[in-house]
């Protein structure tokens, strides 16, 4: 990973928007093309949750105007498909022709540059934008937690289908975890149990109100049934992917999906949002170098368990998450650990990819 200076982004198409961006977040999944294990091309300018503020639209521009304060998601969509008219705007069918899906910044989402620069090319504006409130830029480290990180873990616990009075368990304490766990808790869950073994991360969850569960220190599936009179939670939430490791650091893809059909009850439901690919030639085993895992499909059919996938649909969401903040509501910048310049992108991504002790949410201010 490195700084460097690049041409301009600029207005291509008519229906584009140039945005200068002020704030823009080193996501957990940006990890999996820094460490190699995806086919992000050298040279590709990184960066998918983004925000700032208008500079240019072109001429078949109507809604967004220069000077609006933004936000964007990190879907790119174009809002007439048919997977966008039916809200899947994850799986636009126009933006990346021969994939269901298109991102800034990312490997196999399209040509797209992403937003950890100073200017950013948002291409079908007027759908994608959401325009923010009069505080933008007061509340910008809350307001940019709507690019991608609170959409995905609200969309976990939308997967889960998470009902007021639910018990929930959330596998994995990162970014997308801790959201999913403040998540579960708007939705009026009556307990949010957060299973990792990264000490900071169990306290900042802890802090939200979760029920933190060290999985170096206990059988992380017996401690929730434990904690569930032996029934096991009503709804589960996978938000580590592939990439799982257990606690000795021995990279295990299939732990969070089989801990998860342990501890979630008979006919409960598990929303998976961590990240899964249909390749991977650095996987530690046959089986996940072809994108597979061994699963406990026998108990998840004996449970009568229900599941859903996929990356979030940004835009179900993001205008309701932005009221909650707006309304003084919801704060999802409580995440945030360090604010740096993107001089510094290179060493943050170091150290968050080392999971540092406080290295959380980064966020860089061109």
């Amino acid at each position: 990973m490195a700084v460097k200076d690049v041409p301009d982004a600029r207005i291509e198409k008519a229906t584009d928007v140039l945005v200068r961006v002020t704030s823009t977040n080193i996501c957990g999944s940006d990890l999996h093309m820094y460490e190699g294990r995806t086919d992000v091309e050298e040279g590709k300018v990184l960066g998918h949750e983004n925000l700032g503020e208008v500079i240019e639209v072109g001429p078949a521009v109507d809604r967004v105007k220069v000077g609006d304060q933004v936000c964007l998601p990190f879907n790119i969509a174009c809002g007439f498909c048919k997977n966008c008219e039916r809200g899947f705007t994850g799986f636009c069918l126009t933006v990346n022709p021969g994939f269901a899906g298109g991102a800034y910044g990312y490997a196999s989402m399209g040509p797209y540059s992403g937003g950890q620069a100073e200017l950013l090319r948002v291409p079908y504006g007027d759908f994608n934008c959401l325009r923010l409130p009069p505080d933008a830029i007061e509340k910008q480290n809350d307001y940019v937690m709507l690019a991608d990180i609170w959409p995905t873990g609200y969309h976990a616990t939308e997967l889960a289908q998470v009902e007021p009075g639910d018990s929930v368990v959330v596998w994995g304490a990162g970014p997308v975890g801790l959201m999913a766990a403040y998540s579960a808790q708007l939705r009026g869950a009556s307990k949010v149990m957060l299973v990792d073994h990264q000490p900071d991360r169990l306290a900042l969850g802890e802090s939200i109100g979760a029920i933190p569960v060290d999985q170096s220190a206990v059988d992380a599936v017996e401690a929730v049934l434990g904690l569930t009179g032996g029934e096991g939670a009503d709804k589960g939430c996978e938000c580590v992917g592939w990439q799982a490791h257990d606690p000795a650091g021995q990279e295990r893809p299939n732990t969070t999906m089989n801990s998860l059909v342990q501890s979630v009850r008979a006919t409960g439901a598990i929303g998976v949002v961590g990240v899964f690919v249909p390749q991977d030639p650095g996987g530690p085993d046959e089986l996940s170098k072809d994108g597979r895992i061994a699963f406990d499909m026998g108990l998840f059919f004996q449970k009568g368990l229900r599941m859903g996938s996929g990356q979030a649909n940004v835009k179900r969401y993001n205008r309701q998450l932005r009221d909650l903040i707006a309304a003084g509501k919801a704060k999802p910048s409580f995440l945030v650990s360090h604010e740096l310049t993107l001089d510094q992108a290179a060493e943050a991504y170091e150290r968050f990819d080392r999971r540092e002790d406080g290295w959380t949410k980064v966020v860089l201010h061109p």
